[in-house]
């Protein structure tokens, strides 16, 4: 028998030791917050990503009463970015959270259905994308979905 040892990275941060651009992205994030339709979960998400040509996109998760009709934030940004700028590769996306009007203290982490169309993302522009993890005050940052999504599902 073999066995295999899988290892993620994920860099802890605060605020400050983030670059400026992240501190942009993760605050335009927890903005896109506030366009969350969550009258069910009262779970809102947001996401920003920062595109390759410097554009920044948002997104909200969106939920409908014929459940699963809805989108998570992080597919509603991809989505939305990918529509309007389809030869932009995605250099970053944050995810930030709140129930009702206080940020989560703990960074969120993306579905496995986000996860999965992330990694789409990454095989299609052959680049990795940044995933900033915002919490109220400690971020996770990511420099591949590999890391949260090992032994992806690869049909590219």
């Amino acid at each position: 028998m073999e066995h295999i040892n899988i290892q993620i990275n994920i860099d802890v941060c605060s605020k400050q030791e983030l670059t400026t651009e992240e501190q942009q992205l993760a605050d335009r994030a927890l903005q896109a917050s506030y366009h969350s339709f969550a009258p069910y979960s009262h779970f809102h998400v947001g996401a920003a990503v920062l595109l390759e040509n410097g554009i920044t996109v948002i997104g909200a998760n969106q939920e409908n009463a014929a459940f699963p009709s809805g989108l998570c934030g992080e597919r509603a940004c991809i989505f939305s970015a990918q529509s309007q700028y389809p030869d932009q590769p995605i250099r970053i996306l944050a995810i930030a959270a709140r129930n009702g009007e206080q940020q989560t203290e703990e960074p969120v982490t993306p579905c496995g259905s986000c996860r999965q169309v992330i990694l789409q993302m990454e095989q299609r522009y052959h680049k990795p994308v940044e995933i900033l993890l915002c919490g109220k005050e400690k971020y996770y940052r990511v420099s591949s979905i590999h890391d949260l999504l090992p032994l992806s599902f690869d049909q590219l």
